[in-house]
């Protein structure tokens, strides 16, 4: 048990500053996706389908063993955060595109009419009302991100997975670890689930 829990607070660890990282990184994505420049546009097109389109666990490789080759060198621990949270950005950028889509125009309209800044524009006016129609998007991918903790396994992060098979190769009994990593993840996953459920109902009123 000590190494379930720590493991416990790895993955959560992860999940927690990766969903920082996609949701903080995924806007700047997407605002760079509306800009006007086609300079600004299309090389953000470019790296965002890129990293979509490639798999988690190769980016997690590349970013632990080729990255130091070039002399940029992160922990395990905070690689696995990066690269979760750096893929998840190109979905969640596709995410708050959608949501800024989904505005009316009507109320860019009625910004531009009330001569409000660019910047108080997007904060006042047009964010708010895109969050509440993407807020059921961003928490699956939130249940997504920490479905796919146990990718951090392959470059040695103790995460909950790694955990259990090193308390399997010490026993040599891996039924009950990893029947316990199992359950754990279903007791994270579902709650969460019920509460990205219960505040969509909540923002919907």
């Amino acid at each position: 048990m000590p190494r379930f829990w720590d493991g416990v607070l790895v993955t959560l660890q992860v999940l927690a500053l990766g969903s920082l990282i996609s949701f903080s990184l995924g806007l700047v994505w997407a605002l760079g996706l509306r800009a006007p420049s086609r300079l600004v546009r299309w090389p953000v097109t470019a790296v965002t389908e890129f990293i979509r389109t490639t798999p988690l666990l190769v980016q997690l490789f590349f970013l632990f063993f080729v990255l130091p080759e070039w002399g940029v060198k992160f922990s395990a621990l905070t690689t696995g955060v990066l690269a979760i949270g750096l893929h998840y950005s190109t979905y969640t950028a596709q995410v708050y595109r959608a949501g800024i889509d989904a505005v009316p125009k009507g109320q860019w309209e009625a910004a531009t009419a009330l001569s409000l800044p660019v910047h108080r524009t997007w904060l006042a006016v047009i964010l708010p009302q895109a969050v509440r129609r993407i807020v059921p998007a961003l928490g699956n991918y939130v249940i997504s991100m920490l479905k796919d903790t146990p990718l951090l396994a392959g470059i040695s992060v103790l995460e909950l997975l790694q955990q259990s098979r090193l308390e399997g190769a010490s026993t040599f009994q891996y039924t009950e670890p990893l029947t316990v990593v199992g359950i754990a993840f279903i007791l994270i996953a579902y709650p969460a689930s019920l509460l990205v459920r219960a505040l969509e109902r909540r923002l919907a009123r």
